[in-house]
């Protein structure tokens, strides 16, 4: 399975570019320069707000060449609802981390419908601050590589994200977003280099991926629906991640996430459900993961309510985040750990409706792979290895409760 995955990611990650519609803005004519020393972040706004009060279908051109970009946003809503930014060239980001200042954000599309995003690299020049972070220096967060924001029915496609000194795409509160055929890159001991990141959004599908990040390959956050992943290859990182969840109270919850078709080399983790140990009043519901191929990955499948970074002031609480309708289906490969499945569920909200069917993950030592199932309650079906035995006795406690009570009533009844 992991060569045909290969196989369609290398087909899949042939960039096809549209051939321009409308009336076409070339970013040179409104003076960019290709020397990859001189801020073309003016001419691009130029050539966006050109675009942007066009009534009629648009493209904002890139041609070859290295082009120096400082902070940008381009803002809608636009007078018309098909813009194209159609990159051959390279956007460079300062080199200079504290060119950005308190930005934290690179290039960011903020409330445009119909906008797309067409090939070209963004290399976000990130080295020197993983360099400061590395010694222990004080250093800003970083900056996110590419943001949209509050945006509606917008295609990626055929780009590269490199070296992002933090998030390298971020879709934030927005509707009908399609990411494909991407290449994201930054080394594996980059900090905090997400992949794509998604949160409050809905309707968005990610397919033809390959990410090689310092952090999770994918990260979903709160307020996500109708997510769709597939034909995603992700190593190095810590895999594809729902969460970290409960952090707050209020946050909004997670629902319908379909992951299927992935392939996780050497990675930290391969599915993961993240939450925070303390009180929250939000879910996750609805997620299928199905055909995994896990090679040499640390924790294959894991579900973890005690999530604590670096074990620096943990909150130590049972999560009140609320698991619940998540399958596993057709998972298979080897792991890096003994224990290859883990549910570390809460104690006082035990997750639920767990369903296993067709596992099989062994351990690359010389043992064979175990499970660790605390607070966990579901389903198994077809072979499972290594086989999931335990059940919570927070969740036996539960079922016995309820037939005494269904036992009492009909008692009462009688």
């Amino acid at each position: 399975m992991a060569n045909i995955l290969i196989s369609l990611l290398l087909t899949t990650l042939s960039i096809h570019l549209i051939a321009s519609v409308g009336a076409v803005y070339d970013i040179v004519d409104f003076g960019a320069k290709s020397d990859g020393q001189t801020d073309s972040a003016n001419a691009l706004l130029s050539a966006w707000n050109a675009a942007c009060q066009s009534t009629s279908p648009a493209t904002i051109y890139v041609p070859n060449g290295k082009f120096l970009v400082g902070h940008v946003t381009f803002m809608g809503p636009c007078a018309n609802n098909k813009i194209n930014v159609q990159t051959y060239g390279t956007f460079v980001a300062p080199s200079n981390y504290a060119n950005f200042g308190s930005a934290g954000e690179w290039i960011v599309f903020d409330k445009v419908v119909g906008l797309s995003v067409y090939g070209g690299t963004f290399d976000g020049s990130g080295s020197g601050l993983w360099a400061c972070k590395a010694s222990g220096g004080s250093c800003p967060d970083g900056t996110t590589s590419m943001t949209f924001r509050n945006s509606k029915d917008v295609l990626i496609s055929g780009l590269t994200s490199l070296n992002s000194e933090l998030y390298h795409i971020v879709i934030d509160n927005c509707d009908g977003v399609t990411v494909q055929s991407v290449k994201i890159s930054a080394p594996g001991n980059s900090p905090n280099t997400d992949g794509i990141h998604v949160q409050g959004s809905n309707g968005v599908t990610v397919t033809g991926a390959s990410i090689q990040t310092g952090d999770d390959c994918v990260s979903i956050g709160p307020g996500t629906t109708n997510l769709w992943i597939e034909l995603v290859s992700c190593g190095p990182g810590h895999g594809i991640s729902i969460g970290s969840l409960g952090k707050g109270y209020n946050e909004r919850g997670v629902q319908n996430v379909t992951v299927k078709t992935t392939v996780f080399t050497g990675t930290e983790n391969g599915l993961r459900i993240k939450t925070w140990g303390r009180p929250s009043d939000t879910f996750v519901q609805g997620v299928v993961f199905e055909h995994a191929v896990m090679q040499n990955v640390q924790n294959p499948i894991i579900i973890d309510q005690n999530y604590c970074p670096d074990n620096k002031d943990c909150p130590d609480q049972s999560s009140g985040v609320r698991i619940s309708q998540v399958t596993y289906t057709d998972i298979h490969g080897s792991s890096a750990s003994k224990v290859a499945v883990k549910f570390d569920c809460s104690p006082t909200n035990p997750c639920s409706g767990i369903e296993l069917q067709n596992i099989k993950l062994t351990y690359s030592g010389a043992q064979p792979a175990e499970a660790s199932c605390t607070h966990a309650g579901g389903t198994t079906a077809g072979f499972i290895i290594p086989r999931i035995v335990e059940i919570s006795s927070a969740t036996v406690e539960k079922y016995i409760n309820k037939i005494k009570l269904t036992l009492k009533e009909k008692k009462s009844s009688q």
